[in-house]
């Protein structure tokens, strides 16, 4: 998908479970100078529908609502359209929440008690190509890292933020460490080419857990995703 044009405003979908909210993001956003407000979903369900229907170039995506959860949509979107963006909005600091997030693609993690005001800086920012990690979460993501391992943000960023250079890049937090007994299992299935819900079903975890696992194993092996995962993990003879 090109980026907005100078001669149209960028095109936004709201996807929202809660109608006050999913209401005061579409009116603030409305008055913002090149924004449209193309479409409103109250699930991940809907989101999904409207994004392939709709294709606008920035959808906002809460994370926890009914009959789809925003993780599962957004992976859903980007193996359908990759190169849409996706930001997603929660009010919870959750670490594996995150992961999921990054490995389904994301482009950007906003808390929702962000300004309007900076918001409508990281729409424009994501848009022209940049990734952005609320600080905050970029913080606490920091920490679960083990001590003393050597760490980089891929690309060099100023906190929270991550410029596009034209390539796809998730902008994950990237470190090389071992993987654990239970991510080497997740790895095989990778290799063997299960889907997230087929792995939980294999080991017998949640289909988040499952997310989460998967998500460590893109960032411990500093790879953009699963394909790039199960050839790694072949070529080194990992599994």
């Amino acid at each position: 998908m090109n980026p907005p044009s100078l001669t149209r405003p960028a095109q936004v979908l709201i996807v929202e479970d809660h109608e006050l909210a999913r209401f005061g993001l579409s009116m603030a956003l409305a008055e913002k100078e090149g924004v449209e407000i193309v479409g409103e979903a109250e699930n991940g369900q809907q989101g999904l529908e409207l994004a392939l229907d709709k294709k606008p170039d920035l959808i906002l995506m809460d994370i926890g609502m009914p009959v789809m959860d925003g993780i599962t949509a957004t992976l859903k979107i980007k193996e359908a359209l990759p190169d849409m963006k996706v930001l997603m909005l929660t009010s919870i600091q959750n670490h594996e929440e995150v992961l999921a997030s990054m490995a389904a693609g994301a482009d950007a993690y906003c808390m929702k008690d962000i300004k309007m005001d900076r918001l409508y800086q990281v729409i424009q920012m994501v848009l022209d190509g940049a990734i952005w990690l609320d600080p905050a979460i970029a913080r606490m993501v920091m920490q679960t890292l083990p001590a003393g391992m050597g760490v980089a943000i891929d690309p060099p960023v100023e906190p929270g933020f991550g410029e596009g250079d034209g390539k796809k890049s998730h902008g994950r937090v990237r470190y090389n460490a071992e993987l654990t007994e239970r991510e080497l299992e997740v790895l095989k299935c990778i290799v063997d080419g299960k889907s997230n819900k087929e792995i939980a079903l294999s080991l017998q975890v949640s289909a988040h857990t499952a997310k989460a696992h998967v998500a460590s194993i893109i960032q411990k092996l500093s790879v953009d995703d699963r394909t790039q995962v199960a050839v790694k993990a072949l070529r080194e003879g990992l599994v």
